[in-house]
Formats: structure tokens, sequence, C-alpha cells
């Protein structure tokens, strides 16, 4: 796994880009970068058996590098599946295809490099959206909000995992605190803690968890869960009721 150095050396503010350069050390930057990321990928793998139905259709929206993906293979085992992963970024898209080859469950899952608030979406049993809402812009999510709603047959989820920020500027003060320890505790200097903010400023946006839940239930998801909460990161579970 190669190291993320990528904000080590004195830099202008450039905005963040999921290029070939991220995609070389992405698995390196997430770890340090995303309390519990792994446990969370192990979860989010285990829910989406759980949830999924036979001829239904999985999508991962902003798939990465396809560690969900792989991770999924692991889970399904033996259990036929079909899931169509989606990112924007080639360079992601083509680690995730090598990283399937010699997987028996390969031909399970395709690749699709587009924007995902384009794709299609039908049949769905389970929706899964792994730290990419936040890179949309605002005005952009309530719609693919409502488009995966609308996909998903009765008793089917939607799997959401974000950055998030508090409504008190006490509590967010503090949550970006121990974020930053986080990162501390984990090698990044206060350079790259620093450069890497400046980079993600404007590109990534996080919303409250509130606003999360109100843009949910505004969808029709009745059925929320917050599995998953540590400090600024957050995990819903929705679920769209059985007519």
């Amino acid at each position: 796994m190669a190291k993320d150095d990528i904000y080590a050396g004195s830099r202008g503010p450039a905005p963040f880009e999921f290029n070939e350069r991220v995609a070389a050390v992405f698995d390196d930057m997430i770890t340090r970068s995303v309390p519990g990321y792994r446990e969370l990928i192990g979860r989010l793998a285990q829910l989406t058996g759980h949830f999924y139905r036979p001829g239904s259709c999985i999508y991962d929206l902003g798939c990465s590098n396809g560690n969900f993906g792989v991770q999924l293979c692991e889970e399904m085992a033996d259990r036929e599946f079909r899931m169509v992963a989606v990112d924007s970024s080639r360079s992601m898209l083509d680690i995730y295809d090598q990283r399937l080859t010699g997987l028996p469950r390969k031909g399970s899952i395709e690749l699709i490099c587009g924007d995902i608030c384009d794709q299609q979406l039908k049949d769905a049993s389970v929706v899964v959206i792994t730290l990419t809402l936040q890179f949309l812009p605002l005005g952009e999510r309530e719609a693919l909000i409502d488009r995966i709603y609308r996909a998903l047959r009765p008793g089917g989820v939607l799997l959401l995992t974000e950055k998030v920020v508090h409504p008190d500027p006490a509590l967010d003060a503090l949550q970006q605190d121990f974020y930053y320890r986080f990162k501390r505790e984990r090698g990044y200097s206060e350079l790259e803690i620093s450069q890497k903010r400046e980079a993600l400023e404007d590109v990534l946006i996080p919303e409250t968890i509130e606003t999360h839940e109100q843009r949910l239930r505004q969808a029709g998801f009745r059925q929320l869960d917050l599995w998953f909460k540590w400090f600024n990161f957050a995990a819903f579970l929705a679920c769209k009721e059985v007519a």
C-alpha cells in the first residue's frame, strides 16, 4: 500500500480531485483519514448481504477503487448477485478492475465510469453511497436521494455514509479537534492537515445529521437508523417500507 505523502511538501491549495496520484495512495489516505473505515466497509458488506434480494440490483455510487466491492465478493461467497459500481474517476476504476481480476465473482460487478447523478437506477434492493454525497453540489443531492428511493424495491435500503458537521459551533469545533488529533496520531503533519483542508474547501461540503435525515424522510424513507457515529462521521440506514 503506497503511502499518502501528497500534501507533505509545500504546495498551493489546488482543489482536491480523485486523479491518478490520489488513486495510487487512496487506501493509505482513506484508512488514515476516516475513523473506523475498515470496520465500516466490512459492516456495509454484511448489511448489503442481509438486505439483498435475488434478481434485484445493488448499486455502489462513488465506488472509488473497489474496497466495498471486494469485501462484498467475500461476504456473498457462493450467493449470486449483481452490482453496478459507478465512479467518475477513471484512475480509481482502473485499479478496481485490476483488483477484480482473478476473483471468482468478477462477473457479478459491472464498472461504469460516469456521473452518479446521471446513472440509471432501477429494481434495486440495496444502494450504497460511501463518503460521496458530500462531493456533490448541494443542489443535486435531493434529486439523487429521490431517484434512489423510487428505484428501491419495497424493503430495500440506502446505506449512506458521510462526513458531517454539528449545528452547535462549540461541539462542531470539538469534533474537528478530535478529527485532526486522529490524523496526527496516524502520522499526518500539521502542514499536511492544513493543506488537505485547504484543498477540500468548497469541494467537500458536509452537512448536519439533521439535514441528512430530513432529506431522507422527505424522499419517503420512514425507517431510519444512525448505525455508526464517530464525532464528525456518520452512517445511516434508510429502509423503504414494504407497501
